[in-house]
């Protein structure tokens, strides 16, 4: 009775062993995996007003100062500028002071992939930010702290930072936050009265609905 119970007793204590071993194993690939997407854009970030200043004669491609896949392609002759993050254009950067938000904004429309990336416009269709009008801005809710997780702890006055490929960075203060339905659009093409304003859209913590964040430049 005794060697079974032992047996028992050794075969239970291995099996909770693998199970912490796993577990460990599992948190601390997801914390590598949310240092690399947090260190990545906070590098794209810093350097991006820089790297957009640079002007050459011809279209170029940089890469190397960052991560694999991020580069950034100027376009002086024609005046425009495309920069891309990971395979995916991007059309500015946005910060968030009070929650650490440091990001690329990638173009319309988003998918699974851009998501899992960075943020992205939602509406309109091809947005310019910066712009006289509401641009909306998605990103997911991981409850851990990426991408627009922390937005819910935004308040009235909070600051938001949005830098457009002419590196202009824009101050937008925040002046509502609430929740709504998932399939609630009405906020969208709203009225500004000349203003230019963002909106920035996350699932709540439960899933059950959209946290919404709307702010107007100063």
């Amino acid at each position: 009775m005794g060697t079974k119970y032992n047996k028992f007793l050794t075969v239970l204590l291995v099996i909770i062993i693998i199970a912490v071993v796993g577990l460990l194993g599992y948190l601390g690939y997801n914390y590598y995996g949310n240092y690399s997407i947090d260190s990545d854009s906070d590098r794209y970030v810093s350097t991006f007003v820089e790297d957009t200043n640079t002007t050459e004669e011809n279209t170029t491609t940089t890469e190397g100062n960052l991560s694999d896949g991020i580069s950034e392609t100027e376009t002086a002759s024609s005046g425009s500028t495309t920069k891309t993050y990971k395979g995916f254009n991007v059309v500015g950067t946005i910060e968030i002071p009070k929650t650490d938000v440091k990001y690329p904004v990638l173009e319309d429309p988003p998918t699974v992939k851009k998501l899992d990336t960075a943020v992205v416009t939602l509406y309109p269709q091809h947005a310019t930010l910066n712009t006289v009008g509401n641009v909306v801005i998605v990103g997911h809710n991981y409850r851990n702290g990426l991408f627009f997780s922390n937005n819910k702890k935004l308040v009235n006055g909070d600051k938001i930072y949005i830098t457009d490929l002419n590196n202009n960075r824009v101050e937008y203060t925040v002046y509502s936050v609430f929740e709504t339905s998932e399939n609630d659009t009405s906020f969208y093409n709203r009225d500004t009265d000349g203003a230019m304003e963002i909106t920035l859209s996350t699932c709540t913590d439960d899933s059950s609905a959209r946290t919404i964040v709307e702010a107007k430049a100063e």
